[in-house]
């Protein structure tokens, strides 16, 4: 019984009901062609035409490590069942074993025939012998078990030492072309062993082809043992066959450990090259050329159906989810229903012919796949694929339901939560968006009542966005005994234009690629409302959360929080008592350090305006020295504010402002000194230190923008005004220097005798803030954030690979010994990485007056890292950063 689908992709036209495109998690690039991918429980690698074997991190995306495993493009990547060995072959003769957690290559192998390329190879658990399919269609094997096998490390025979047919061919007068080599062949690593495989261990002509894919199966047909290994082979004949595997030497050559004998052969009628194989059950599928999939019975022998699946040679095959997936060089993907698994909507049998659909088609290249593999992580379907566009991309699927399935609350649930929190347009700076900044403030407030929050609206009743309000209540009785901790944070963010193309993706449409989530207000400052959000989550759902947790997420920090002040106080017995305000809403240093924000400097925005009494007039016309030009009069004022040197005039400016302590300046001479060993460039270690405490503890003022009446022109504006900023430090009163100010302003302008009027308005205030490193909840966040970055292998190094370990005296990370291991302490434990201790130039204005209006110590988590490029084009959060804020939120929300 044979089917074969029309021209047309199957499934295409048919009105069975197919699944949405699956979720694109992440796209991961590299500079090479992915063409071969394998996923342990902890790693994605991927093989790449530059030799290459790529490593990012399953958890976070990251990229961990970059091998030369080759000297070539790198063909095959097959990780063993237990993991213990990934395989790597490439268009050489020469396969690397490697280990797939500390990355050494364990052993190098080959053969002592020229077999070219080696496309494909195949492990058997059961015999711990791997089987290799060669550009020379033959299958050869060696087994782990043969100590025979091992050679020293400069055999003769080796490929790169024995005599080769054309290299070392020597031509009239003796001459002979040089052999290739290039700088990067030095970089392979070298192996602890060297296996060479037996000259008997060969099956010649497999098939009259290259040897494009195999695999091992257990039990796949009726003509061998339920739990016999069986080897399958594709090749570029069309055929597959079925090999049986014996520990047994062929019969002509005794001293060979193991043999195949052909069981069966399929496809002989068809010269079209198989390209990809997967097993399910009895049912072989095969990937061909042009699109086709064809279904096999291995215990009868027959061809079930014949698909039209894709345009282009489907290169990837995978049976996984109870589903088969398969991508093609036309760049499209799909997952099918299949023969063993296929129901009806009541659960029903179907004829194979029923049963095969095509659930789902997605462009998920605008290039060739060549490559794909399946995963599951944290309780999520995972499915890769890799192409000639240089990028692995990471697809969240479905697969078949199963009774025993438990999904629980996930990263890639929180990731998810976060990808429609984006693409809702929440600019509060812009009338257009005003609808938008209500529908993201819906959303936000559902997904807290969804996750077990009491939530109100809160407003003033005036044309200001709402102040998301939630609440969840801890289970220690009474409620009275309970502490509260207040979480702010904004759902606002600032305009993302696209005019220029500046963006790569959307922006509010978040996107990950290469260990990072890409989308507006993903950093500042959604990834880190949604990372508490869920942190309160796990502990609910742990019945660890002993606490009242109360989120304030207002929509206008952008636009100075307008209204903000007034919203809290008019709700301040809704709120309730605060023992904690906890934020989230700066970055790190640099991209590797973690760091803890205790200072901000306060704002002030002023603007100053020089009026005429006259119109617009002609400069040529009316312009003399008699008459006083608001423009003249304005630059004249502005330019007795500073001096030369950058110092303010205004009286008394610098007046109260904190002396430096002695601890803070070990801390600034700490800070320098990790700077300096990351990026050279910073320094002088003096100089750097000067600029940070220039920009983090000293005030300054800096005038923005002119604004003049009238269209440009020859004429003299009967209105100039100009945006001044004054930036605050503790020990500054907003007050004072807004009298000041104007006080001043009035004086020297006064001095001018200008018939002009002077006009100074306030536009915006924010008090500076100054928290105590040492107190209960700047305590408590180091121990969350030594225990969260201490953990894993996602500790992240330099930028010149050194991890960051211990911590200086004034609780400052130091770097680790320069061999890339953890530094230990005295009894041999992994020393901890400690956060710096930063202070920082910009303001957050509702911090300094939550800390007054509810009587609370107040503490700053920075969760980005300094290349987040929030307010920026390409706004990004590293996914691990993302993962280990949640973890920071749990700890401290569960000790608080």
């Amino acid at each position: 019984m044979t089917g074969l689908q029309s021209p047309e992709l199957d499934g295409a036209d048919s009105d069975s009901a197919h699944d949405p495109t699956p979720d694109q998690l992440q796209e991961l690039r590299h500079d090479g062609s992915v063409l071969a991918i394998a996923v342990s429980n902890q790693y994605i690698f991927s093989g790449t035409s530059k030799g290459e074997i790529v490593v990012w991190s399953l958890g976070t995306y990251q990229h961990v490590q970059t091998i030369q495993a080759h000297k070539r493009s790198v063909l095959c990547l097959h990780l063993s069942e237990d993991s213990k060995y990934l395989f790597s072959s490439a268009c050489e003769p020469i396969i690397g074993v490697w280990c797939p957690v500390a990355f050494t290559r364990l052993y190098e192998i080959y053969s002592t025939y020229d077999v070219g390329d080696v496309f494909s190879v195949a492990y058997s658990p059961q015999r711990e012998t791997l089987y290799l399919g060669t550009q020379t269609q033959d299958i050869q094997w060696i087994s782990f078990r043969d100590p025979t096998g091992r050679v020293s490390l400069d055999s003769a025979n080796h490929p790169d030492k024995r005599q080769h047919r054309f290299f070392d061919s020597r031509a009239v007068g003796g001459t002979s072309t040089p052999r290739r080599t290039e700088e990067h062949y030095a970089l392979i690593p070298k192996a602890a062993a060297v296996l060479e495989i037996d000259p008997g261990a060969i099956r010649q002509y497999a098939h009259y082809g290259w040897v494009f894919c195999m695999l091992v199966a257990k039990g796949p047909t009726v003509l061998g043992d339920s739990d016999e290994e069986v080897l399958i082979s594709g090749g570029g004949d069309g055929t597959i066959k079925l090999w049986r595997l014996s520990d047994d030497g062929p019969d002509y050559d005794d001293g060979v450990l193991g043999d195949i004998e052909e069981m069966m052969t399929l496809g002989e009628d068809d010269s079209e090259s198989v390209m990809s194989l997967a097993v399910d059950g009895s049912f072989l599928y095969a990937g061909k050329l042009q699109g086709i999939i064809e279904l096999w019975d291995l215990d009868t022998k027959q061809k079930l159906r014949v698909i039209k699946a894709h345009d282009g040679n489907v290169n990837t095959l995978r049976m996984s989810f109870g589903l088969l997936w398969s991508a093609a060089t036309g760049g499209s993907a799909s997952k099918h229903s299949t023969v063993h698994y296929g129901r009806d909507k009541n659960g029903l049998s179907q004829n194979v012919s029923q049963k095969y659909q095509c659930l789902s088609r997605w462009k998920a290249h605008d290039a060739k796949i060549l490559s794909s593999a399946v995963a599951v992580h944290q309780n999520e379907r995972l499915y890769l694929t890799g192409a000639n566009d240089n990028a692995v991309r990471v697809w969240r699927v479905s697969g078949m339901p199963t009774q025993s399935e438990e999904v629980g609350e996930s990263d890639n649930v929180m990731i998810a939560s976060l990808r429609e929190f984006v693409s809702f347009r929440t600019v509060s700076s812009r009338p257009e968006f005003t609808e938008d900044c209500r529908k993201g403030a819906t959303y936000l407030g559902s997904l807290f009542k969804r996750l077990g929050a009491q939530v109100e609206m809160l407003s003033t009743g005036g044309p200001h966005n709402p102040v998301v309000y939630a609440k969840f209540s801890g289970k220690l009785e009474p409620a009275e005994k309970r502490k509260r901790t207040l979480f702010y944070g904004h759902y606002d963010v600032v305009p993302a234009d696209m005019k220029d193309n500046s963006w790569q993706s959307d922006p509010f449409r978040l996107e990950g690629r290469d260990g990072y989530l890409y989308g507006r207000g993903v950093s500042d400052n959604k990834g880190p409302i949604i990372a508490a959000l869920y942190a309160v989550s796990d502990l609910l759902q742990a019945k660890a959360l002993d606490s009242d947790i109360i989120f304030l997420i207002e929509g206008e920090e952008e636009s100075g929080s307008r209204g903000f002040q007034d919203t809290i106080r008019m709700h301040k017995d809704l709120i309730g008592h605060v023992d904690f305000v906890l934020l989230a809403n700066s970055y790190w240093l640099d991209d590797e350090v973690p760091c803890l924000t205790y200072g901000l400097r306060g704002v002030l925005h002023a603007t100053v305006c020089i009026d005429s009494k006259y119109p617009d007039l002609h400069s040529g016309v009316d312009g003399s020295n008699m008459l006083s030009e608001p423009l003249t009069d304005l630059t004249l004022l502005l330019a007795r504010l500073k001096d030369a040197r950058n110092h303010v005039q205004i009286p008394g400016f610098y007046d109260g402002i904190l002396p430096l302590t002695r601890e803070e300046d070990q801390r600034y001479d700490d800070i320098a000194r990790i700077l300096m060993r990351r990026n050279p460039a910073n320094g002088p270690p003096a100089h750097l230190k000067r600029s940070l405490m220039a920009r983090w503890r000293e005030p300054n003022l800096t005038i923005h923008r002119y604004n003049v009446s009238g269209p440009d022109g020859s004429l003299i504006s009967s209105h100039a005004t100009a945006d001044v900023s004054v930036r605050l430090v503790p020990g500054q009163e907003v007050e004072q220097v807004i009298d000041a100010l104007t006080t001043y302003l009035r004086e020297e302008y006064g001095k001018f005798g200008s018939e002009n009027k002077l006009t100074v308005r306030i536009d915006n205030r924010a008090e500076p803030w100054l928290g105590m490193p040492g107190n209960y909840i700047f305590r408590t966040l180091e121990e969350a954030v030594v225990s969260a970055w201490a953990t894993g292998q996602d500790t992240g190094t330099g930028q010149d690979g050194e991890e960051v370990g211990e911590v200086g005296e004034a609780g400052v990370a130091m770097p680790v010994n320069s061999t890339g291991g953890k530094t230990e302490d005295g009894e041999g434990r992994p020393k901890c990485r400690k956060p710096l201790y930063i202070r920082e130039g910009g303001s957050i204005p509702p911090i300094r007056f939550l800390e007054k209006e509810f009587d609370a110590p107040a503490a700053h988590l920075p969760c980005g890292q300094a290349s987040d490029a929030a307010h920026l084009d390409n706004e990004r959060l590293r996914v691990v950063n993302l993962v280990k804020s949640r973890e920071i939120f749990r700890t401290v929300f569960r000790k608080l």
